[in-house]
């Protein structure tokens, strides 16, 4: 009688050679399948997102403008400059607005030369000083337009309507609450229809403008000098908060 030897290691090799053949031909013919899978399981967050948007009258109101000269002697043009802004200020008092909401922005002189000539000789100097006024009552923008351009401003850029400090808080609150009030009933609907149970509120998270751009109202007031002046119309029209609050659930 013939004795065969059974060799454990070579018939698990052959099993193993078998195996990779196979994928192999599989992977190079046979179906694609795709394997990317996205699960959700108890314990990870469940986020919606809620929007508030808010609709606001300015109640503030900006106007920038200056006063400019230009003249051969320095001390000449500075005392003329000075003394025009002394009498702008006094006369913009005179309407009400408070010091603190007259801002002087800037005040720079600047000598002009002749770049015909080698030596670059100064022929002149031009002194200007610019201001910043806030204006909280706006039955006044009008009377402040015509009394710059009638006391020597000649450099008008333009009004500005923002939201003070205050008004800017009260609606961002305001849109706040829209926000999560509209992501709560969101989250409600989704977790009902999905049918899944909601937990407590782990994680808010709130996205904003990161500036709330004034509206602006160019204006044109240069080499107006006389005394009376037809002011002109301004209306400071409404500008949009809008506030982004995501919340982040438990789920059961």
């Amino acid at each position: 009688m013939e004795n065969k030897l059974h060799d454990p290691f070579g018939h698990a090799l052959v099993l193993m050679l078998s195996f990779f053949i196979l994928l192999f031909i599989f992977a190079k013919y046979g179906p694609s399948i795709n394997f990317s899978t996205s699960t959700q399981t108890v314990g990870q967050p469940f986020v919606v997102q809620g929007t508030g948007k808010i609709i606001v009258t300015p109640d503030i109101a900006k106007i920038d403008f200056g006063i400019e000269q230009t003249g051969t002697d320095l001390k000449t043009v500075q005392n003329s400059v000075n003394q025009k802004s002394q009498d702008l200020v006094n006369q913009i008092k005179k309407l009400g607005i408070a010091a603190a909401d007259i801002q002087t922005t800037s005040y720079s002189v600047n000598p002009q030369y002749d770049y015909t000539t080698p030596t670059q000789r100064i022929t002149g100097y031009d002194v200007s000083t610019n201001y910043e006024v806030t204006i909280r009552d706006f039955t006044k923008i009008n009377d402040l337009l015509a009394t710059a351009t009638s006391y020597g401003a000649n450099n008008i850029s333009g009004v500005s309507f923002d939201l003070s400090e205050t008004a800017k808080n009260q609606a961002l609150q305001t849109a706040r609450e829209q926000a999560v009030s509209q992501a709560k009933t969101d989250a409600e609907g989704l977790a009902k229809a999905a049918g899944i149970s909601l937990g407590k509120i782990i994680n808010v998270s709130e996205e904003t403008p990161s500036n709330i751009q004034p509206l602006a109202f160019p204006v044109s007031g240069g080499g107006v000098t006389q005394k009376s002046v037809t002011p002109p119309s301004v209306q400071p029209g409404t500008t949009e908060i809008d506030v982004t609050i995501s919340l982040s659930y438990e789920i059961r």
